[in-house]
């Protein structure tokens, strides 16, 4: 069999690897639905292991392909979805702004990362489901903030009901991974 031709990888500049973690029922599966096929539904099966969509994006002239695993956030997955951090480029922390045991939880997913991710992941903090009636709001803006801001990561406040902010996150943690990577390579250029 012949060797596949020089260009066969031409399509992209950067293969990138997120994951979407975070306590179940957050909407991690809708903000994944809502970025890489631009719809939203209401009526949502939980999640069984992992699933996995993939977007091509352009950003600062260089195209991207962005593939982006959506863990189950139920317990008894945990070990399945584990063995995905090794592989992660980025994670993306979500919570839902209506329920403050999701919030509380982060630390414990954000150690999950510790154990079981590379060092050098890109990490971004998630309040979802933004658009709620505020009476409905368990936590604060400035609540996620202040936690972000601890772990010093970037912080975004999203709906994948109206698409707030869904491609602001994922242009953002893509971004700073396609930086990361870029200067990892002009290091290595650098040296040898």
């Amino acid at each position: 069999m012949a060797a596949p031709p020089a260009r066969a990888r031409a399509d992209y500049d950067y293969l990138i690897k997120l994951l979407l973690i975070g306590d179940s029922g957050v909407g991690k599966s809708c903000l994944l639905l809502r970025f890489s096929d631009g719809s939203f539904t209401t009526s949502f099966i939980t999640t069984i292991g992992i699933d996995f969509k993939i977007r091509t994006i352009e950003l600062d002239g260089k195209r991207i392909k962005l593939q982006i695993w959506d863990t189950a956030g139920q317990e008894r997955f945990r070990t399945i979805t584990t063995a995905y951090y090794r592989g992660a480029m980025g994670i993306l922390l979500v919570y839902d702004v209506t329920d403050e045991a999701s919030f509380n939880n982060i630390r414990n997913w954000i150690r999950n990362i510790e154990q079981h991710a590379s060092d050098n992941v890109n990490k971004i903090l998630v309040g979802n489901k933004a658009d709620m009636d505020e009476s409905k709001r368990a936590v604060p803006t400035s609540k996620g903030q202040a936690l972000a801001d601890e772990y010093g990561i970037k912080f975004f406040e999203t709906s994948a009901k109206t698409n707030m902010n869904v491609e602001e996150v994922f242009f953002s943690i893509a971004r700073d991974i396609k930086q990361r990577l870029a200067d990892t390579d002009s290091k290595a250029e650098v040296c040898c």
